[in-house]
């Protein structure tokens, strides 16, 4: 047994489930195995069990555990949540029917709405009034509430969402609902907005209260689950999840706000890059990440990954969903910027009715996977493609745990690409490969040159499963010419939320013009979100001295729509700094949007507040440090290997190991037991700080 403390990841994602185990001399293991989307926790201590079996770790030395997953996502792109009914003001029951009246696609004129997650027969209306400026225009009638809670009890409801005409200005009427609810209906999981999202908009604060309310059984159930399980191992430590901000909170803080969560998994590979991008002096990077069943791209900028105040699930990525909206359902919530496109390994290619190839975004999965996988998939899948194509081992994957079929994958992809379009399986094959970059490359431009950033002026960390296989072409199609593998690629993610640190994010609405600002009155208010973060981040653990705290000022023109955040880094806010702030806004709504208007009237509409633990001080382990889960085989010195016009190219087959700080030429692949890396012919290669850095030639 190993004697030191050691720290675990897990990252749980639709196709694969990967662990990382990091121990306190610098080394680490990793293992990546088939989710198991039945019961996804199976997976996790299954494969727990099979590193603690080894007898080099012992579970009770575990000081911490961390997860990302993404249980919340799949109930909500699945329907597969909790019988959901809403109580809400009187007059305001059709408010997500409503929405926001925008349609993602405009021209698509048998385009259809996402069915609410609450049918109208459930949503439920109250007598009560609250006015804006927080004072009480009718009085709660709880007779209302309690004949609301009747109806549910008939209609078999399991959770509740409470969201109340302007609660975020007073809740006192909806913490009268939730006690009705916990003494009439103790049964029902109570979600009420002026916790979940104490925000002005309507549409939004129910929408976000409404999701989690979905998902909330679901994630409370599964975070049980994976806390039996290990505890059942021997595991002690207390369970701490990533959140879509990127930082992590105890299990108890994503039981309670799962909405908070949707994009735990993509959240910790952005951490993990930039990160990474810390170590190597690269501040200005675009993380591409290529699972199984999606691929995600996030734009780092200083060091930071961006974020957003809101994201759609289940939206799919085209110009409308990024910039109109309107095509799933609506989180209002800080989350990490990431364009996602269902175009993962798994993703299955067919042809639509006008003749044309489709990727994704469709997944086959971890069950039955793509046909290569000899799991029962018959249908055609990227990674089909790569394995024809020579990208990928045509015998096995993850240094041989996994047996690859390529003839399945040549019989899927004949069948239902190749024949009906009468292509040469060759060409079939590139084609669903080359299909899928234009949609990844789509997501790149999504991040960075759709909101005024130039991708040739970043860098590009590829990671995943797959990122590190199309990492370089997409990087050239987007004129991105340094693509940075980091160490562990396949399982960067679980590794990144080693380097997570506990975060709590909080919201004041204070909707004031900045010229009408009373700086006592702002600070007043933003010394009582300070008391609050310091009293969570105590329940976390952390004395004052350990923590940061971020204070934010949301900034907008007068009658627009949308906010900037700007930072605020001294108090007390002085008139000064206030006038610093507007200037900051400026310049930001210019370089984001291509104008400002100095002239016109700027608002200030919310508070923001981050409090964040200070750095871990976690490294990066070095490649020879590194364990997988198994001893590598004996590597191929070459394969064919087909590079779209440039045909079929006889490539060297080399291990990380064998690449040195001079750079190799392309073409070459590398294999290791979690990726493969595919460098292309007008490249080059070396290894430099544990990463595999390649260079596209002709880059300035």
């Amino acid at each position: 047994m190993s004697t030191g403390t050691h720290r675990i990841a897990i990252d749980v994602g639709g196709t694969f489930t990967d662990l990382v185990v990091s121990r306190s001399d610098g080394s680490a293991r990793t293992l990546k195995l088939l989710s198991t989307p039945d019961d996804y926790s199976r997976a996790i201590t299954d494969g727990l069990a099979s590193l603690f079996r080894d007898g080099d770790i012992d579970p009770n030395s575990t000081s911490s555990l961390v997860h990302a997953f993404t249980v919340a996502t799949n109930a909500l792109l699945t329907g597969n949540g909790a019988k959901v009914a809403l109580i809400t003001t009187r007059g305001f029951r059709d408010v997500l029917e409503i929405a926001r009246l925008r349609m993602p696609q405009l021209y698509k004129m048998d385009w259809d709405k996402p069915r609410p997650l609450v049918p109208r027969r459930l949503r439920f209306e109250v007598s009560e009034r609250m006015g804006a400026n927080g004072e009480i225009v009718q009085p709660l009638d709880p007779a209302s509430v309690v004949a609301a809670l009747d109806r549910m009890q008939q209609q078999g409801v399991d959770s509740v969402a409470v969201c109340l005409l302007h609660a975020y200005a007073n809740p006192v009427h909806e913490r009268a609902v939730v006690d009705l609810i916990r003494r009439h209906a103790p049964y029902l999981s109570i979600s009420a907005s002026h916790q979940v999202l104490p925000e002005i908009r309507e549409y939004e604060r129910t929408s976000t209260t409404v999701v989690n309310a979905f998902v909330k059984p679901v994630v409370d159930s599964y975070l049980a689950s994976v806390e039996r399980g290990v505890k059942g191992l021997g595991v002690d430590a207390p369970l701490m999840v990533m959140q879509s901000s990127g930082g992590i909170a105890r299990a108890d803080s994503a039981r309670a706000f799962p909405a908070w969560c949707i994009e735990s998994g993509p959240a910790a590979g952005a951490i993990g890059a930039a990160a990474l991008g810390e170590m190597l002096g690269e501040r200005n990077i675009i993380a591409f990440d290529m699972g199984g069943t999606t691929a995600k791209a996030c734009l780092i900028e200083g060091g930071e990954p961006r974020l957003t105040d809101e994201m759609e699930v289940g939206a799919g990525l085209n110009i409308g969903s990024r910039l109109l909206g309107g095509g799933g359902y609506l989180v209002r919530s800080p989350t990490i910027d990431l364009a996602e496109i269902g175009a993962g390994g798994g993703s299955i290619a067919w042809i639509d009715r006008g003749g044309a190839l489709r990727v994704g975004p469709q997944s086959a999965g971890a069950m039955p996977g793509p046909a290569c996988y000899a799991r029962g998939g018959t249908l055609p899948t990227v990674t089909d493609a790569n394995v024809i194509l020579g990208f990928l081992n045509p015998s096995h994957l993850l240094d041989g745990d996994m047996p690859i079929d390529a003839e399945a994958a040549r019989t899927a992809i004949r069948t239902h690409i190749a024949e009906p379009l009468g292509l040469t399986l060759d060409q079939a094959a590139h084609g669903i490969h080359a299909v899928a970059n234009a949609a990844m490359t789509r997501a790149i431009q999504a991040v960075s040159s759709e909101i005024g950033r130039s991708p040739r002026d970043f860098a590009m960390v590829a990671f995943g499963g797959n990122g590190a296989v199309h990492g370089a072409t997409l990087a050239a199609h987007a004129g991105i010419s340094d693509i940075i593998i980091p160490p562990a690629s396949g399982v960067f993610s679980a590794l990144g939320l080693l380097f997570a640190r506990i975060q709590h994010r909080l919201v004041s609405v204070y909707w004031q013009d900045v010229d009408r600002i009373d700086c006592a009155a702002l600070n007043k208010r933003a010394d009582k979100l300070f008391g609050e973060a310091a009293a969570m981040m105590a329940a976390e653990g952390l004395a004052s001295s350990a923590i940061d705290l971020h204070l934010t000022l949301d900034l907008r023109y007068a009658r627009q729509s949308s906010e900037i955040p700007v930072p605020v880094t001294q108090r007390p806010v002085t008139p000064t700094m206030l006038a610093d702030a507007v200037e900051q806004f400026h310049q930001e709504h210019d370089r984001t949007y291509g104008y400002c208007s100095r002239s016109e009237k700027v608002q200030v509409v919310n508070l923001r507040l981050r409090a964040r633990g200070l750095d871990r001080q976690e490294r990066l382990p070095s490649p020879n440090a590194l364990r997988t889960g198994k001893a590598a085989t004996a590597r191929t010195t070459e394969r064919r290997v087909y590079f779209g016009d440039k045909g079929w190219i006889t490539t060297p087959v080399i291990r990380r190991g064998d690449l040195g700080d001079i750079a190799s030429a392309g073409p070459l692949i590398v294999e290791e037991y979690d990726t493969t890396i595919v460098v292309p012919p007008d490249a080059t290669a070396r290894s430099i700080a544990g990463t595999v850095r390649i260079r596209l030639n002709g880059a300035g």
